[in-house]
């Protein structure tokens, strides 16, 4: 049996006319640009991104599994223009919901395992949050340790909740085998976090970034997302204003921010898949947040756009080499001259991407934050 076959039998198709309803569409939007499974499974060697939709709402404790959430997505995102054809898209349907929230993670599970395989980047639409233990097992399932992250305005992982969607980032991040060789969380919010989850992640050599730090300087966080493998977004990071559908909090990031943040996931030459979990199309207002996260998909693709123009870090001749010394320590900092990326060299003579905030910071003679955190992982 083909993968193809293997994948078919765990999704149910796409109906075109349902979700884009009387709304014609032209020949250079989305809707008529990418392969649809709508009858026919379409030739996954011919494409280089996947969009796949999840229907299970049960992990946040809604009973809710069968949401119309990917389905609306979809419906703005085949609105879009497609800019991009050098991006070859096809968009293989939702996975079937199981009869228990555990059939719904194993089928989300292996059809993402099946489509890394390929080396497919897969873009997953809809579901809770918790899905994103489907998303990271994937990479389990294919003994691949990675760097994930996530971005949220809480920390999922209050073990006394009963929800999934609020604990399942414990057993992601410390559950035997652990194939996470790190976690970056951007944007949460201190005051609905409890100072110990903090202390856990940090006792573990994770990384955190509070909302304001992100709205402070977000182009520093390009460099966090630049090596990152798997990218879990929780809707509940954007302010209400911005994602109507959201009723955690009034603050957060904003629209061009979190499409920002989607572009950066795109660029990266790592990032194989991304997830945007916690949409609620019964709260959403005139659907802005399924307009949203739409909007988002179409940064990601415009990111992996980009990212086709940078030079691989063997051809030298294509980055500006500066060298430099702090703290004693000689090291050599790279910048692209294509992109204006930058990278730094640890002692152990490996680059790790990094901001043209922290090459000023090395000139001045002081440490790099990203350096320091780098060197006690090891």
């Amino acid at each position: 049996m083909s993968d193809e076959l293997l994948i078919q039998d765990f999704l149910d198709p796409i109906s075109v006319a349902q979700i884009t309803g009387d709304e014609a569409l032209n020949e250079a939007q989305y809707g008529n640009c990418i392969k649809l499974y709508t009858e026919e499974f379409p030739l996954l060697k011919e494409t280089d991104i996947v969009i796949v939709g999840i229907r299970d709402e049960r992990g946040s404790g809604n009973g809710n599994a069968q949401s119309a959430a990917p389905d609306l997505i979809r419906k703005h995102l085949y609105q879009l223009y497609y800019w991009h054809p050098d991006i070859r898209i096809a968009d293989i349907g939702n996975i079937r919901t199981g009869s228990d929230l555990k059939d719904t993670y194993a089928a989300a599970r292996t059809v993402i395992a099946a489509l890394l395989e390929k080396k497919k980047t897969v873009v997953i639409l809809g579901g809770s949050h918790d899905l994103t233990l489907s998303q990271y097992g994937a990479y389990a399932q294919l003994n691949h340790v990675i760097e994930a992250c996530c971005i949220d305005s809480l920390v999922n992982i209050q073990m006394n909740s009963v929800l999934r969607s609020e604990n399942f980032l414990m057993e992601m991040l410390t559950g035997e085998p652990n194939f996470i060789r790190h976690y970056n969380h951007l944007a949460f919010q201190s005051y609905f976090v409890h100072p110990e989850m903090l202390q856990i992640l940090d006792k573990l050599r994770f990384d955190c970034y509070r909302l304001g730090r992100i709205k402070e300087k977000i182009e520093n966080m390009e460099p966090v997302i630049r090596e990152t493998n798997m990218v879990s977004i929780d809707i509940a990071a954007m302010a209400q204003s911005s994602a109507p559908c959201n009723d955690v909090s009034p603050n957060g990031l904003n629209g061009e921010e979190m499409c920002s943040l989607s572009q950066y996931a795109g660029m990266s030459a790592t990032v194989s898949s991304i997830g945007i979990y916690g949409y609620r199309p019964e709260k959403d207002v005139q659907e802005l947040t399924a307009v949203q996260i739409a909007q988002m998909i179409w940064y990601f693709i415009d990111g992996k756009h980009r990212s086709l123009t940078e030079a691989p870090m063997t051809q030298r001749d294509s980055f500006n080499e500066y060298h430099t010394a702090f703290n004693e320590i000689d090291t050599v900092f790279l910048q692209s001259k294509k992109t204006g990326r930058w990278w730094m060299q640890l002692p152990n003579q490996k680059f790790i991407a990094c901001s043209h905030e922290d090459y000023h910071l090395a000139t001045m003679n002081e440490i790099p934050e990203r350096w320091l955190r780098a060197q006690e992982r090891g």
